[in-house]
């Protein structure tokens, strides 16, 4: 007999807390802070769901998911994953600049 199993675990967004608490890392648009969880996926259908414990911040424009902590480090100089947000404008920018190409101030 020959079995085929297709199965996972991925860590989603849960429910919404707060709209626009904060703003994406990555694409700077406005994120929701969520409740995050697990899902255990069978052949990609979600079987059993449960509470990872923790808060994250969720963008529904590129689908963005991280955790709370990195939105309370107070630095304006963020490098998350190769992603470099300008600390006046908060949007991203590209790791060689020096400035930033949208509003001029110095990264």
């Amino acid at each position: 007999m020959f079995f085929f199993f297709v199965g996972g675990l991925e860590q989603q967004a849960g429910r919404v807390i707060a709209e626009r608490a904060g703003r994406c890392i990555r694409c700077g648009s406005a994120a929701d802070l969520v409740e995050s969880e697990k899902v255990l996926k069978l052949f990609f259908v979600p079987v059993w769901r449960w509470r990872s414990g923790g808060q994250g911040f969720y963008c529904r424009d590129c689908g963005l998911l991280w955790p709370h902590a990195l939105e309370d480090s107070g630095e304006k100089r963020r490098m998350i994953e190769g992603v470099l947000k300008c600390g006046n404008c908060e949007r991203v920018v590209e790791p060689e600049f020096k400035f930033c190409p949208f509003c001029g101030s110095d990264l």
